[in-house]
Parts: C-alpha cells; structure tokens; sequence
C-alpha cells in the first residue's frame, strides 16, 4: 500500500512539476513558520501581537547548527524529539496563559494537573455534559496533532539543511552572527527584542517553578507545624463572643474590583450603602477593611482555608499540607471552647469533603442535604438566598440542644462564575422548596453567551455580587439577634477578564453586629463604618486575619 501511494505520488510530481515545486515549498515555509512560532509564542495573552512572532530564536539557530553536525539517523532522530519537546513547551505556554488569564497566576506543573480535572467540572455545569465532551475531545486531538505537526516541521527542515548543507552552514552562520547582535545592541520593534530566548528562558523559569515548589513543600510543613495559639487551651479562646451566635460567610469572587471598579461598582456600591442603612435600621452596625487573598480568580479554598488557619495556602501542596495538618483553624477554635457548636453549609460541595474535620465542623449541609428541587443555576447549586432560608429552617432556627452557643459557617455560590443565570429576589415566604426558580433559571442569560463577551461578564458579575450581598443581609435584617455577630468576605478577585489584567488581590471583610462592645474590640483596627470599605482602609494579608480576630476577642496565645 505504501508502495502504490509513493507511486501515485510521484507519478503526480512527474505530471504537474511546477504545482509539486510550489506545494513543497509552501509546506516547507509554513513547517518553518510553525517551528518559530513555537518557539516566540509568549504565556499571556497580553504578551500576544505581531511584533512578538517577528524575532529571531536563537534557539533556532542553535539547532540549526546541530542538525547539520549529524548523520542522518541522528538527525531525525534528534529533530523528531525536538518537536514533540517543542510542542510540550507551546502546550505549557498555552496552560500558563489560561491560568494567567483565569487565576493570576502561571501554570505549575507539578500541583495543578489536578485542577484540569475541576475546570472539566465547571465547563460541565457551565455548559453542558456533551459541548464539555467534545471540547474535552478536541483538546486531546489538537495536542496531539500538535506533537506530530512540530515533529515533522522539525524533521523537514532538518532534512531541507542536510540537502543544502552549504547554504544552510554560512545561512546560519549569518543568522547567529545577526542574533548576538541584536542581541548585544538591544534593537527592538515595537519595544520588543529581535533576538529571543523565549523558549530557552520559558524551560529555566518552568526548571525553577518545580524547584522551588519542591523546597516550598518541606520549608511550609516546619511553618504549618508552628502555631502562636496551638496550644491555648479552650477556656481561653475567643471568651469575648461566649454566648454569641457567630455566622462566618465567604462570598464567592467578592473582590476590590466589585467596589472599584468604573463599570461594576457603581451598582455594587449602591447595593451596599442601602444594605447599611436597612441594618441600621434593624440595629445591626458594621466595620469593614480589605485582606489581600492568597488565590486570585478561582481555587476558593485556598482563600477559605488562608483565612480559617492564618498560614498563606497559596497552593494545591499547601492546602494539602494545612488540611493533613493539626493546625488550629479559627471555626475549630469555637468546637475547643465547648461552648459552641459548629456547623457548615456548603451548597457548592456535592461529594465528600474530608476537609470537615480539620474545619472543626460537628454536621456539614452540602448540595444535597439542604432540600432543594430547583435547577441549578450554572455552576452554583441553588440561588444564595434559597441557602440562607434552608440554613435558617434547619439550623439557625433551632437552639443546640445541649445549651451551647453555635459557630456557622456557609460558602454562598451564587456569584460563581460564568455569572449566568444570576437568580433575583423573590419574596422569602415564597422560596418552597426552590421548584419556583424554574421559570427564572430559564429565563436567565445562557452561560455559552456571557463567557464568550467581556461586558456582560462583568455586568453580569456586578449583578451577582449585588444578589448576594443582597441576600445575605437581608436574611440578617429578617432572622439576627442582639447576640448575632456576622462576619464575611470574599474568598478572591473575579477573573482578569472581569477584574483586570493588574487589578489587586485584595477582597472586602466586615464584621457586622448589633451588640457595640463587639466592634468596640476592633475599634484600633481604623475599619471603615459600614458594609463598603473606603479605598485607603487597612489592607492586610489574609493570613493575618486568624490572629488578629482571635487577639480582638480575648483569646490568649500559648504556641505549639
């Protein structure tokens, strides 16, 4: 069969030579153009232009010089796995540019293999079991087309140098010699440098991204094995909220952006200035700052648990690490009082989440457990304010039965990206069993039409954050007490195409309650009065929040 097809194939060189000239010609040009753009192709989007594939690779000319230097076995050997290297490089490239893009952050080949699994995950909610099957598919097929495109592009062009060894000896000597320089000269189109080492540079940052993430692990174990309140006895933490009833709240993607923001804050910032004045009115008073989060644009339980353990979980190994760890948590320091039960609502956890323990969490409610028989809206399980009732319905109505106070905490998830459909407030009395979000859900903007446009991303966003600031506060006003003290936040930013390509890390937190001897005890930390931040409010590392929230309330440090 190979026979016949090499005989039809020359037999057509044979009849139209000036067409078989042209077409390997132009086979040959775009191997070459495909292998130097392999080569150029920056991590982020923002690097992306016409003047960053105008360069010179010196790691081309390198090659170059190699490949004629070997016999011919060698040759293609070496160029064959040259390419399929190359094209696991544009692969990294393009992953860095994806989390650089959605999480702030480059790709780190050694944690976040397992994260490909959860944006899998999300496009499923988002879009659908079969559009996230075939888009799985096409990723599988286009990466391998790609190891074998740029191992035969190398092969060829190898190949092409063999056959024109003269040419190809003094071309590249030109070339090396216009590379160094521009290179030792600067020049620069556009301010970008003609002579590049983008994929030489790309291999020693990746080299030192695994490094340094391997001594990360063990220097972070010493420090997650150190705790200022480690050993403090029960009967000494947080005495100053005995009797309390304490509600903690993340807030999904609740960032800076959403009160600073030109476009989304205008609505943000109106949402929060009448919640203020309808607690108020209730009785409730607030404080507010800003903590800088150790996730940005997703991964929210690396926010969750920075917060929860004061130590920076900034990453997948150190999440690990924290949760595996005995590392005194701020909701498991309410359990050791004794005097508090502790119990979690999590309408996003729809499978084990062995992480209860280390929360210090007697009963945990998660997407099942709250008696929803609505749709889902996108990612997120049920509207927050449908969460809220359930919440109030099934435990925040109900004294504990031994006399203790209660600790709760609840990760709303209705200001989840993609942001569409954002479900609206209905009346309370009316949520049922969330069945009459149907006609709502429906309704919405579909998930496929907001991700692919940057506006309404953002507007859609702004509107969610607005829900769930709404409902939170609003099941405050209808179900708080005098001994109710309510403390949220958000876990991280929005995504740069929301927030921003430089936007901060920073999230808003506040301490809403009736009692004043409660903010009294926070009066040194200069917080804004009310639920929005001022712009030049203390900023603090997340990390920071543990301690200080302990300290503000009593509790006296004896470290482990």
């Amino acid at each position: 069969m190979r026979d016949a097809w090499s005989g039809r194939v020359g037999r057509w060189r044979r009849a139209h030579p000036g067409g078989a000239t042209a077409l390997s010609v132009a086979v040959t040009v775009l191997a070459a153009v495909l292998v130097v753009a392999a080569l150029v192709l920056p991590n982020t989007v923002v690097g992306l232009g016409p003047a960053k594939f105008a360069r010179i690779p010196g790691e081309a000319v390198i090659g170059a010089a190699v490949l004629l230097a070997l016999p011919r076995r060698p040759r293609v050997a070496l160029a064959a796995v040259s390419g399929v290297a190359l094209a696991a490089m544009t692969v990294l490239n393009l992953l860095d540019m994806g989390f650089n893009q959605y999480l702030g952050r480059p790709f780190n080949p050694v944690l976040d293999w397992s994260l490909l699994g959860d944006a899998q995950s999300y496009l499923e909610d988002s879009l659908g079991r079969t559009a996230t099957l075939a888009a799985t598919a096409g990723v599988i097929v286009l990466v391998l087309l790609l190891a074998v495109l740029l191992a035969l592009a190398t092969v060829r062009l190898g190949n092409l140098l063999a056959r024109h060894s003269g040419a190809a000896t003094r071309g590249t000597m030109i070339a090396g010699v216009v590379w160094i320089t521009c290179s030792a000269l600067g020049l620069q189109i556009a301010g970008v440098p003609v002579a590049s080492d983008r994929t030489t540079t790309a291999l020693r940052i990746e080299s030192r991204r695994v490094s340094d993430t391997l001594k990360d692990e063990a220097q972070f174990r010493k420090v997650a094995g150190e705790d200022r309140f480690g050993a403090t006895p029960g009967s000494q933490l947080v005495p100053d909220l005995r009797g309390k009833d304490m509600v903690f709240t993340f807030i999904e993607s609740y960032g800076r952006s959403a009160i600073e923001d030109p476009v989304i804050a205008p609505g943000v910032d109106a949402t929060l200035d009448a919640r203020t004045e309808a607690l108020a009115r209730a009785g409730f008073h607030a404080r507010s700052g800003w903590l800088t989060s150790a996730t940005y644009g997703g991964s929210s339980w690396l926010g969750h648990s920075t917060t929860m353990s004061g130590l920076w979980v900034s990453n997948q190994q150190r999440y690990r690490t924290v949760m595996a760890s005995d590392h005194l948590s701020l909701t498991e320091a309410f359990k050791k009082t004794g005097a508090f039960d502790t119990v979690g609502v999590m309408p996003g956890v729809q499978k084990g989440w062995p992480e209860q323990k280390w929360y210090g969490l007697d009963k945990v409610y998660n997407a099942f457990q709250l008696g929803y028989r609505g749709p889902k809206f996108s990612w997120s399980t049920m509207p927050d304010q449908y969460a809220l009732q359930s919440y109030e319905q099934r435990v925040h109505s109900k004294r504990p039965a031994d006399g203790k106070s209660r600790m709760s905490l609840l990760i709303l998830t209705s200001s989840h990206q993609p942001w569409a459909p954002v479900p609206k407030m209905v009346d309370w009395d009316a949520l049922g069993d969330g069945s009459g979000f149907k006609d709502m859900e429906a309704a919405g903007d579909r998930p496929a039409d907001v991700i692919a446009d940057t506006t309404k991303s953002r507007e859609q966003y702004g509107k969610s954050i607005q829900y769930s600031v709404t409902a939170l506060t609003e099941w405050l006003e209808r179900h708080g007490t005098k001994d109710t003290v309510l403390v949220f936040l958000g876990d991280h930013q929005p995504i740069a195409r929301v927030s921003g390509n430089h936007a901060s890390r920073d999230v808003p937190v506040s301490i809403v309650a009736k009692d004043p001897k409660v903010l009294d005890r926070i009066a040194d930390w200069h917080w804004t009065e009310g639920l929005r931040p001022a712009h030049d409010a203390p900023v603090w590392r997340m990390s920071s929040f543990r301690d200080r929230f302990l300290t503000a309330y009593g509790s006296v440090p004896h470290p482990k």
